[in-house]
């Protein structure tokens, strides 16, 4: 039995090939290239029991392609990987043993590796929250102009709606008024940018019977939803409600000893946007479900409103998963009871 792990980088990858007593068949440095990475790799195939490949932010056309080749890949999860602190020294083929041997020991962290279709659907949905982020800036810093030549203050909804017309009629110096016509006229660019790309993701997502579900819980509405059911992949990948929870982030990360708190363990483990859309829920359910309410309330009185948010957010996401493996709505005297 052989195996192999891919050190990636941004113009070149360190591909090693080991056996099951980790001696090194093969270590070669080569360009990003699929052709001549599957032509190091073919003489092996058959004996390959897989290759790993990092989860780095340009692995997609690696893992395709030697998907495609007929190899076995896993996707290690660099987040949940712990360095081996005995080694003096370490390089490029001293990782890439690393995650051959942890794949030979049954010990690999994995990431998920979705389908080509439906991840390009996921970040066309990234694109999404990153323009939105991005328009709120430019919201922000209206309002922080305004704040200053006028100690006035116009709150977020009104920047959004403000047209380069309206601006001209604020009693504001030449220059001052053309800064903020600047960042009205980003604003409704990304607006119709934020639109198109919600209009491509219903098509994409509309028919998944996981939409509506999510949509029944209180504080998840269509964008939270959408969000939800691209970043989890299938339900069935996780095994438990705790495993589901922990990779939306919503629960403690935290080391004891002899019942005292030694430090943090990986906070980084897990999806953030899973952690920001059930943060997002928990804020919005606040306002709508009054058994939300009482919970955040109770907490609160014990903790504080961060802590209190965080513990809602991880009950709408129990509570999310029980919905998507029975098939389910929300049912609240059954999530707050």
């Amino acid at each position: 039995m052989k195996y192999s792990g891919i050190d990636l980088h941004s113009n070149n990858s360190v591909v090693v090939v080991t056996n099951e007593t980790d001696r090194v068949i093969v270590s070669k440095r080569v360009p990003n290239q699929l052709p001549g990475i599957i032509e190091l790799l073919r003489p092996h195939k058959d004996e390959l029991v897989g290759v790993v490949v990092e989860s780095t932010y340009n692995w997609y056309w690696l893992v395709d392609g030697l998907q495609e080749a007929g190899f076995v890949v896993h996707l290690a999860n660099t987040a949940a990987m712990a360095s081996y602190e005995g080694l003096k020294h370490g390089n490029d083929e001293s990782d890439a043993i690393n995650l051959a041997r942890t794949l030979r020991l049954g010990i690999l962290p994995t990431g998920h590796i979705m389908e080509k279709q439906m991840r390009a659907v996921r970040d066309l949905a990234r694109k999404r929250m990153r323009l939105v982020q991005n328009r709120t800036r430019h919201v922000i810093a209206v309002e922080n102009i305004l704040a200053r030549e006028t100690g006035g203050h116009m709150n977020a909804n009104a920047v959004k709606r403000l047209t380069p017309e309206a601006v001209e009629t604020f009693a504001l110096p030449d220059d001052v008024r053309l800064a903020i016509r600047s960042d009205v006229a980003v604003i409704n660019r990304i607006d119709e940018e934020i639109e198109r790309i919600e209009t491509r993701l219903q098509e994409r997502v509309a028919a998944r019977p996981e939409l509506e579900l999510l949509k029944t819980a209180p504080g998840i509405g269509r964008v939270l939803a959408t969000t939800i059911v691209l970043e989890m992949g299938p339900i069935h990948r996780f095994a438990q409600v705790g495993h589901f929870a922990s990779y939306c982030r919503c629960v403690d990360s935290k080391r004891l000893s002899n019942g005292k708190k030694k430090g943090e363990g990986n906070t980084k483990n897990g999806n953030k946007y899973l952690a920001w859309a059930f943060v997002e829920a928990a804020n919005f359910a606040l306002r709508f479900c009054p058994e939300a309410k009482r919970f955040y309330e109770r907490k609160k009185v014990r903790t504080n409103g961060i802590v209190a948010i965080k513990a809602l957010a991880h009950k709408l996401a129990r509570a999310c998963y029980h919905m998507l493996k029975e098939g389910k709505p929300f049912d609240v005297h059954r999530c707050f009871a």
